[in-house]
């Protein structure tokens, strides 16, 4: 299969590597061009524009928001420009529900296709094909995804026919993990000052409420493994900003959400921008008047 990948951060190159090892043809673009020669060394093609890539009709977009998908997007150089008629553009990454509905009615406009396809899972399950694929979009633009979804996922979970919906789902299901990180840094804290160790709390907490993201974040902030950054503050930051502007629009109040991003606020002006989203245990830390080495 033919596909166009436009973004290769840490997420996107594991992806294009998964579709690499898959057999597929992938024509890939970064606006830092030499992002791609890692890629280009194991076989892919270098477009030199967002629209050369997505002339293969697929293009998938994995970029950091709405404004850097909006510039990959538009333009005369831009994927509506380069996507045929019937074509499909694939949205992997988290962008807010109002421009995802968005893009599906510009691509509407244009005969075009447009599937959302947000993924859950870090870097180094993108390389090695193991995501969760959140999808929206029309049933037989999916199935005629369905090569590359197998390659890049373990598993796919088909949502309804607006892409937008797809969208949503990422954003609560992100929540969700930052709420994780949020309480069991709280409650790490709360431990150590009632003069327990850590670990011995972490050893019960793994076992009550045994789950992968417990495991995974627990053990994260345990062992204070904030870079390189699996998921970054920054893009943490965005997130529950994004998931706060739909809880407003649907009048849906989240108060946890709202105390994650005064949170995520305060790391990232203390300069912890791009270290993995766990450093917001720092900032806990702080508010209760102790810290870490």
């Amino acid at each position: 299969m033919d596909i166009g990948f436009v973004g290769l951060g840490n997420m996107g190159r594991g992806m294009v590597q998964a579709l690499l090892r898959a057999g597929h043809r992938v024509v890939v673009w970064n606006r830092t061009p030499e992002r791609a020669d890692e890629l280009v060394a194991l076989g892919a093609v270098r477009a030199a524009t967002p629209f050369e890539a997505a002339e293969v009709g697929v293009v998938f977009t994995m970029l950091a928001d709405d404004a850097a998908t909006e510039a990959a997007v538009a333009g005369p150089h831009g994927i509506l420009a380069g996507l045929p008629h019937d074509g499909i553009h694939v949205a992997a990454s988290t962008l807010s529900v109002r421009y995802s509905a968005e893009l599906a009615e510009r691509h509407r406009t244009r005969h075009q296709h447009y599937v959302a396809a947000p993924v859950f899972g870090r870097p180094d399950a993108a390389a090695q094909g193991a995501l969760r694929l959140v999808i929206g979009g029309a049933p037989a633009a999916i199935e005629r995804l369905q090569p590359a979804f197998s390659a890049l996922g373990q598993q796919q979970f088909v949502i309804g026919e607006r892409p937008e919906q797809a969208h949503a789902v990422k954003l609560a299901g992100n929540f969700l993990i930052l709420s994780m990180v949020e309480l069991l840094g709280e409650a790490f804290v709360l431990v150590e000052k009632a003069g327990v160790p850590r670990e011995r709390f972490f050893e019960v907490a793994a076992a009550v409420f045994s789950s992968p993201l417990v495991e995974r974040y627990g053990r994260t902030l345990l062992e204070r493994r904030f870079a390189p950054p699996g998921f970054r503050l920054a893009l943490g930051l965005k997130d529950i900003r994004l998931a706060l502007d739909l809880a407003e629009a649907t009048a849906t109040p989240l108060p946890i959400a709202d105390l994650i991003r005064q949170h995520a606020l305060e790391a990232v002006a203390t300069g912890k921008a791009d270290r993995d989203f766990a450093a917001l245990l720092e900032v806990i830390e702080a508010h209760a008047g102790i810290g870490h080495a």
